[in-house]
């Protein structure tokens, strides 16, 4: 199936997830499970302060989860009815039956999530791996997305700085196995705070608390039998995805997108170059550039309040030009 078929769909079954050695929920949120042919998908969400808000969906990033955009979310439900989903293999969502983590199989996830769900069209955010398949969701499917946000998106670098030379390595065979048999006396303390340096601008931004959600969290991934599978197939997806060209190229699908986009870009970032900013925002034809000179890799985590406020302010200056149009249709 090619990146623009549009795939089978069932009607999606929420399930509360029963697990209590599950993803961590934090207070005022839910996590339940959708299940499509084929595909089981946890999904967050966190109620909104009054109805018929917007909706929203999240796609967070490489070995990431829906827990990344907690804080987020909590900052933005006032404004939307945000929900964020585990990708296939991360989080709370087991692995496709069909083994396929290539972005346009995650992407085609979004999509039946989405038609599924009836909630389309959404205000879409990605971060990362996320943005690259946000990127192409708004490309194939224009009609399920309202506005586009992305947080350090993962589209192709000719020459990405060296700090994101070991995470591309992820894709090399055998890497992975050999990653672990080296570091198999780490403490998951010690694997936290490294992947924290990894996509921190500050570290010491962490709190304590969440420090500890983070070590519990990797406790639980590094028991999953199909983590390391999950993190090499998908890593392996989007290196092979920055090797397309013509209509699946993704920047070419970047200059196809109708949605207006704001780009969030970290001074501090070590996986994604900040350089990439220019190249982005001349790419998407109707694009806000947010920099922040001190971000990492994740500003949603590190700075929610300052990604809430750029999101809102590019959502303002969308509905003013909408109902300029319509007033002068």
């Amino acid at each position: 199936m090619s990146s623009t078929e549009q795939p089978d769909l069932r009607t999606a079954v929420p399930e509360t997830i029963p697990d209590l050695n599950g993803p961590h929920v934090h207070d005022g949120e839910t996590l339940r499970t959708v299940s499509l042919a084929g595909l089981t998908l946890a999904v967050r969400s966190r109620p909104p302060t009054r109805r018929g808000l917007p909706p929203a969906l999240f796609v967070h990033g490489l070995g990431g989860s829906s827990q990344n955009w907690s804080a987020l979310m909590a900052e933005l439900s006032g404004d939307l009815d945000g929900e964020a989903l585990d990708l296939p293999g991360f989080g709370g969502s087991p692995p496709p039956d069909d083994g396929n983590y290539s972005v346009s199989a995650h992407a085609r996830a979004v999509v039946r999530l989405l038609d599924a769900s009836g909630r389309g069209p959404v205000h879409l955010l990605g971060n990362s791996l996320g943005g690259a398949v946000a990127t192409r969701v708004a490309a194939m499917r224009p009609d399920l997305v309202r506005t586009l946000t992305l947080i350090s998106p993962a589209l192709p670098e000719l020459r990405p700085q060296r700090t994101a030379v070991p995470t591309a390595l992820l894709a090399v065979p055998g890497v992975t196995s050999l990653f672990g048999a080296l570091t198999k006396d780490w403490t998951p303390e010690r694997r936290t705070r490294d992947v924290l340096t990894l996509c921190y601008g500050d570290p010491g931004r962490v709190a304590p608390e969440d420090f500890r959600v983070a070590v519990r969290e990797y406790e639980r991934r590094l028991e999953l039998p199909y983590f390391w599978d999950s993190l090499t197939r998908s890593a392996r997806g989007l290196v092979n995805a920055y090797t397309l060209g013509g209509q699946h190229s993704l920047w070419r699908q970047a200059e196809r997108v109708l949605a207006p986009t704001l780009l969030v870009y970290g001074g501090r970032d070590r996986l994604v170059s900040f350089r990439m900013a220019r190249r982005a925002s001349a790419a998407f034809r109707s694009s806000r550039l947010v920099a922040l000179p001190e971000a990492g890799h994740v500003a949603m985590m590190e700075y929610p309040e300052v990604v809430a406020r750029a999101f809102l302010e590019m959502l303002a200056v969308t509905q003013e030009r909408g109902d300029e149009a319509t007033e002068g249709a």
